[in-house]
């Protein structure tokens, strides 16, 4: 099995997961003289097995994204923690600049002209820029990501 088809099963079985937690919490009480829609005992039985499942698995893609290294000679799992880096730092030049720029929840609005008026702190149009650049790399790693995910195999 390749790496990125793990990936898809892990994400089936967390939502899998999810959806026999709703169902739990839905049945363990129901009203006195009535029957539950599912029996709740059954269906922490079943979700024990998908646990047991989803585990395997997430250590399986661990130890397969220790392994595996991506064509720049980085680990999977370095180029996942710079990823998870670049996509923070994306999301904070764009919020610097929206706030500089009075765009968003930030808007330099006044009502009257006696108000004071808001000038901004940072050059706006550089802040684009960085995060511009940010995104182009987060772009440009993203390729290699799902590149090795579909090339890697899973470890055992």
């Amino acid at each position: 099995m390749k790496l990125a088809e793990a990936l898809i099963n892990r994400a089936d079985l967390q939502k899998r997961i999810e959806q026999m937690r709703s169902r739990i919490t839905a049945n363990a009480r129901y009203q006195e003289g009535e029957e539950p829609s599912e029996d709740a005992a059954a269906l922490l039985l079943e979700v024990g097995t998908l646990l047991d499942a989803l585990e395997q698995l997430v250590v399986a893609v661990n130890l397969t994204n220790a392994s595996t290294l991506l064509d720049d000679g980085r680990t999977m799992t370095e180029a996942l923690a710079h990823r998870d880096m670049l996509r923070s730092r994306h999301a904070i030049l764009v919020a610097a600049a929206d706030a500089s720029s009075g765009s968003g929840d930030f808007g330099g609005y006044r009502q009257l002209r006696s108000e004071l008026r808001q000038v901004s702190a940072l050059p706006t149009s550089q802040i684009r820029s960085q995060a511009d650049d940010v995104a182009r790399r987060l772009r440009e790693l993203d390729v290699l990501v799902q590149q090795a995910n579909w090339e890697a195999d899973l470890a055992d």
